[in-house]
């Protein structure tokens, strides 16, 4: 056998290697969403034994447990899944297209026109809340936008992103603030949605969500080629026949409707994008035909986890699940901006 040839079988053997262990890790990623879907479906001021679960969702036996479940728990225990699954993705979304390894929908931006927007429907139209989703998409989308130009000066750089992001999300903010001021009256929906919060959560809200997950992850997974393509650099990817603006405008809008889907049911939680997607990158690389779908199963479990922390860790007294991904996000992101500028 020629030198050749064994470089190339030993570079087969090592791709086989690898896939393997990025599909293992994905099995791991599922084990724990799942485990986090049921801690969070028993765990509360009531606890419900997990041998109950069969004889209530497979057996369909009357229980003094089934009410609380079917009608409590389990929508808000979805919710919670798709509002991870959704603001992993659009953070892993939004670090390959725009350069930045601390883009995440909360920090740069994006969800505070999500936020913007959402605020006003809910203080001026509070009975026009299904539209909610389809206008936090069109401020998210604004907001990017706007990032995204005050960014560009002969390409996009990580440095100006963050800034620009900052910069867009104080003047959001301060938007936000002046809507409450003006209408104090109404505010009190509007500030547990402001710190991010799945209180109350039920059916209505899982019937606004996953339509918006499901497009979304099909979206993400049809456009993981082109994400691949861009952390190759503008010039790499403008040889391959990309349009690269045009791509980036695509996985933008992508992203922007994940995180406007999340902060419509969820409020502004922040940090999952910035975490998840991380933590899944270091397990399983940057192939995003794997980091997609590992970023949403470890969405789901750390989100569901989180929200069962905040909610039994401090009963009868319910933390909003923002506060705790603040209390853990902020470290980590301070970590990785000593790491990465």
């Amino acid at each position: 056998m020629t030198m050749q040839k064994q470089e190339v079988l030993q570079t087969t053997k090592f791709g086989i290697a690898i896939n393997k262990w990025r599909i293992l890790m994905m099995i791991v990623f599922a084990i724990l969403a799942c485990s986090g879907i049921i801690c969070s479906i028993i765990s509360g001021a009531v606890a419900v034994p997990i041998s109950e679960l069969k004889n209530i969702f497979i057996d369909g036996v009357n229980s003094p447990h089934q009410q609380i479940l079917y009608n409590i728990r389990l929508p808000r225990t979805i919710v919670a899944g798709l509002v991870g699954m959704n603001l992993a993705m659009a953070g892993a979304i939004l670090q390959a297209v725009m350069k930045n390894p601390l883009a995440d929908p909360h920090i740069i931006g994006i969800s505070s026109g999500a936020g913007l927007t959402g605020i006003l429907v809910i203080v001026l139209f509070p009975a026009m809340e299904y539209l909610i989703t389809p206008i936090a998409f069109v401020g998210a989308m604004i907001a990017a936008i706007c990032i995204y130009l005050l960014a560009w000066k002969n390409g996009i750089r990580p440095l100006r992103i963050i800034l620009a992001g900052v910069a867009v999300s104080a003047f959001l903010g301060a938007g936000i603030s002046a809507i409450l001021v003006l209408y104090s009256d109404r505010i009190h929906g509007a500030l547990m949605w402001m710190v991010g919060g799945l209180s109350a959560r039920s059916w209505p809200h899982v019937d606004i969500i996953w339509p918006y997950a499901l497009i979304g992850f099909i979206l993400a997974m049809l456009g993981s080629r082109h994400l691949n393509i861009l952390q190759l650099g503008d010039d790499i990817a403008k040889a391959l026949g990309v349009n690269v603006e045009l791509t980036r405008i695509y996985l933008t809008a992508i992203g922007a409707l994940l995180a406007a889907s999340a902060v419509s049911v969820a409020g502004l939680l922040g940090f999952v994008g910035l975490i998840v997607p991380h933590t899944a990158r270091l397990l399983v690389g940057s192939d995003y035909r794997y980091l997609i779908p590992s970023s949403a199963l470890l969405g789901i479990a750390v989100v569901t986890y989180s929200d069962t922390f905040a909610r039994v860790a401090f009963a009868p007294l319910e933390l909003p699940v923002g506060i705790f991904m603040a209390i853990l996000g902020a470290p980590f992101f301070l970590f990785l901006l000593r790491k990465e500028l």
